[in-house]
């Protein structure tokens, strides 16, 4: 008998700052893939941190998944649902 795992849903991290315009862009993809595939979103605002500051000024909007980075300045929205489906997919199969 073949076992069913149910994995929790990938977590996104939206990296970004006040007033980047690219942010919101990336932000609106996200929330929009988000409608039809769920996940865990976070969003960062760098400047309150310098260290993130220094990281991630030049190259935002950043876009992790499950803690790798995915995406820098845009989101395509096909390119951001099969980053999550390969997330669920290694979630669900660990290892391979």
């Amino acid at each position: 008998m073949r076992r069913l795992s149910v994995t929790a849903a990938p977590h996104v991290t939206l990296y970004s700052s006040p007033g980047c315009r690219l942010c919101d862009r990336a932000r609106a993809v996200l929330e929009a893939v988000r409608a039809e595939q769920p996940f865990d979103f976070r969003e960062v605002d760098i400047s309150r941190d310098d260290e993130l500051e220094a990281r991630y000024r030049e190259l935002l909007p950043v876009v992790d998944v499950e803690g790798r980075r995915r995406f820098v300045y845009f989101v395509p929205p096909d390119a951001l649902k099969r980053a999550l489906a390969d997330a669920q997919t290694e979630r669900a199969e660990p290892g391979l």
